[in-house]
């Protein structure tokens, strides 16, 4: 086990007992979850509770019929399809770069800090994330979609941008083209569920963080040993990810935990206040959860609405080099 894995194990086993607590890693590539055949290294991985297996320079990680969720930079995750690879090139957090072999990844990053890089070389092209955004990523035939975001693509002495809602064939010609947005396959899918969860898991996690009373002093990892999952939190303001859900700073979370007030008039009339922690009902996904955004905020339209749970306790675990405020959007 390594040591970041024993850490966040005794973070796990500690519970309320380890609010305050910090590990900071400078190191990308933690395989956050395994399911179904996940080999690194040409070894099966054995999915633990609070384990995390940390995929090395030059180790490839491959899936036969399975998926894994790897962590990259804070606020950037990388899901990989059933019978896909790819080889991790560096992985520090400044410059986070990795060759895509085979199969389908979708990259999803909510934020990219200005210190951190992430780049995928993939058929011969290196290609950047510029922006947060949604990127998938084929081998056959070899591609590049950008849902949300850009990219800088360099191959050769060439050096292409693909902006939102293009995509870049990596043949010979490198043609960039128009594709529809709305098709998307199981990959897609899951993706977007694992996304849910993981702003689902943000609400209680910011909201420990606040209430420890510590400094959150950059954008970063958060553990929440309830939900036995790492979520990204913010260091201030709140932000939506690139599938529309919201994630909270301990400084603005507070707002959905404050007392639901009922206001009214003499004359009979009254309203709510905009505020208040309240159930909903059960999501797309089908899971139910509790309000992530102030009815006053609404979600992007492009996006579907967001939807975020927590009563579990949290304590704040992995932070990135550098401090930045939270992307607003």
């Amino acid at each position: 086990m390594t040591p970041l894995s024993r850490a966040i194990l005794s973070l796990a086993l500690g519970g309320l007992a380890a609010f305050g607590q910090t590990v900071v890693s400078a190191r990308s590539g933690m395989i956050h979850l395994s399911e179904g055949r996940v080999f690194l290294a040409d070894e099966a991985i054995q999915s633990k509770f609070g384990q995390f297996p940390e995929v090395k320079e030059n180790q490839v990680l491959h899936t036969e019929a399975g998926r894994a969720e790897v962590i990259l930079t804070p606020g950037v995750f990388l899901r990989l399809a059933e019978n896909s690879s790819f080889r991790m090139v560096t992985n520090r957090l400044i410059d986070t770069r990795l060759e895509f072999l085979s199969g389908s990844a979708v990259i999803e990053a909510g934020d990219i800090l200005r210190d951190n890089a992430v780049t995928v070389v993939h058929h011969g092209a290196s290609i950047q994330l510029v922006k947060r955004g949604l990127y998938r990523f084929d081998g056959e035939p070899a591609a590049v979609r950008v849902f949300d975001g850009e990219l800088l693509v360099t191959a050769g002495d060439r050096r292409i941008e693909v902006k939102e809602g293009r995509m870049l064939s990596l043949g010979s010609d490198l043609a960039v083209a128009k594709f529809d947005q709305d098709e998307t396959d199981a990959l897609d899918r899951w993706s977007r569920r694992r996304a849910e969860y993981v702003a689902m898991a943000n609400v209680s996690a910011a909201n420990s963080i606040r209430r420890s009373g510590n400094t959150w002093a950059s954008n970063g990892w958060a553990w929440n040993p309830y939900f036995g999952m790492f979520t990204f939190v913010p260091m201030s303001g709140s932000y939506y990810s690139p599938y529309g859900y919201r994630y909270w700073s301990p400084g603005a979370v507070y707002a959905l935990y404050q007392p639901r007030m009922i206001y009214a008039s003499p004359a009979g009339g009254g309203y709510n206040a905009p505020y208040g922690y309240r159930t909903m009902t059960p999501t797309a996904s089908g899971h139910s959860g509790v309000m992530a955004t102030a009815p006053s905020v609404s979600a992007p339209a492009s996006h579907a609405p967001t939807t975020s749970a927590g009563s579990a306790a949290s304590a704040p675990v992995s932070r990135g080099e550098s401090s930045g405020g939270g992307a607003r959007r």
